[in-house]
């Protein structure tokens, strides 16, 4: 029985189960408002995602594991990922010259375009998804969302706490 919900208590089997399947609720109704923005562009979250970084280490080149490394969510099929941003002149890829299995990524002038093109509606869709809160609560659940993925993130993410 949940300890959280006094008005649910046949619905969740423990408080840890309540908080998960909150979390995956949220994650839901979040998510469905990003999708919105995305989908009239043909673009994924995750492919912006890939842009992102790409963007941040602009001119330099990224290799594709390092990109994987580095998303938000786990991107099982990087490449095919990576084919339809080629498609799309988002992106570019080469080989490297010291590996020649390692494939390395850049953005291209039409990827950083599209990205400042995006960069007001993406904010104003954050606003949509968490606005309502205040900074001092946007604050505090970072911090306990920090907490709840600490354990399970891997050692060098970027996602680890600092301590």
């Amino acid at each position: 029985m949940s300890t959280l919900s006094k008005t649910n208590k046949k619905r969740f089997d423990s408080s840890a189960q309540e908080v998960y399947l909150s979390l995956w609720r949220t994650y839901d109704r979040l998510r469905a408002i990003e999708d919105e923005l995305f989908s009239t562009l043909d673009l994924t979250a995750q492919q912006y995602n890939v842009l992102r970084l790409l963007q941040a280490a602009a001119p330099d080149v990224v290799p594709t594991l390092q990109i994987s490394s580095k998303m938000i969510s786990r991107a099982p099929d990087i490449t095919r990922m990576l084919d339809k941003l080629q498609e799309k002149e988002l992106i570019e890829r080469t080989r490297s010259d010291e590996d020649r299995r390692a494939v390395l990524v850049k953005i291209t002038p039409k990827g950083t375009e599209l990205l400042a093109d995006l960069a007001d509606k993406v904010k104003k869709t954050h606003v949509a998804q968490v606005g309502h809160l205040s900074v001092g609560e946007m604050r505090s659940l970072c911090e306990l969302l920090a907490r709840v993925r600490d354990p399970h993130e891997p050692d060098g993410s970027d996602w680890k706490p600092k301590s």
